[in-house]
């Protein structure tokens, strides 16, 4: 299990509002602006929840973001109706294709799941099966 997955920004501006559209299809909110010391960022977590479940930030270490090849943020989502929801809101909103929604029975007989890139080349997943 993991405690909150950060995915850097180039464009904190542009990827907020990417995320923020995307993600409230599948029930996370914007956190409240806070400095927690670090570099900015923007937060989502679930209702009732104290600590973000995602953040996008600018690196910590001042160097340009860039998206790691080979990773994968995976999204849980509670029906395939919040799958094609969230996958659609990121074409939208400036992500491309990388899949679109369908049984990936190859990993689970009831695994559905769609992908997609981020404004800035971050690969997504929203998946629903049973059990997650």
């Amino acid at each position: 299990m993991y405690s909150h997955i950060i995915v850097g920004a180039r464009d904190l501006t542009l990827m907020g509002r990417f995320y923020e559209r995307v993600l409230a299809e599948i029930g996370l909110e914007v956190m409240a602006d806070e400095n927690d010391g670090g570099p900015p960022g923007k937060g989502w977590q679930r209702p009732g929840q104290r600590w973000p479940q995602f953040f996008v930030q600018l690196p910590f270490n001042g160097q340009p973001a860039a998206p790691g090849n080979g990773t994968q943020v995976s999204f849980a989502c509670d029906s395939r109706e919040q799958v094609d929801a969230a996958w659609a809101a990121a074409l939208a909103n400036g992500g491309s294709d990388e899949g679109s929604p369908g049984v990936r029975a190859r990993y689970a007989p009831d695994y559905y799941g769609a992908y997609c890139r981020d404004p800035e080349g971050n690969k997504l997943c929203f998946v629903h099966a049973v059990g997650l």
